[in-house]
């Protein structure tokens, strides 16, 4: 028996908010809104989601699991994401292709160099 991946879920200090902030930086939409959780998906009917839980605790250590995005152009999204809130963050990263940047609440993303074309 298979397992199907429904979504990962983001502990936020301020669910709605973060869900909103991540639905338009990713293009989703916003598909399940409670009181203690939201849940964005590409579409409505598209796994896996993100689902945005309440936890009261600021986060206060690195991320063990975090999003990795492909942009076209790496330098305009990482413009376009920090202008929304995101802010540039250093987690010992180096001299990396890569762009470490942390969301509102402080999680962190990466954003990668756009992919080559073969």
């Amino acid at each position: 028996m298979a397992s199907t991946w429904e979504q990962i879920v983001v502990d936020a200090e301020d669910p709605a908010r973060l869900a909103r902030w991540w639905a338009e930086a990713l293009g989703y939409v916003i598909v399940s809104e409670e009181p203690d959780g939201v849940e964005i998906r590409r579409t409505p009917d598209t796994l896996p989601g993100l689902l945005f839980g309440t936890c009261p605790d600021a986060k206060t250590v690195k991320n063990r699991l975090h999003l990795d995005l492909c942009p076209d152009d790496q330098e305009a999204e990482v413009e376009r994401l920090v202008d929304m809130g995101a802010r540039a963050i250093d987690i010992g990263q180096q001299d990396v292709s890569w762009v470490v940047l942390a969301d509102p609440e402080g999680n962190e993303f990466c954003v990668l160099a756009a992919k080559q074309s073969e």
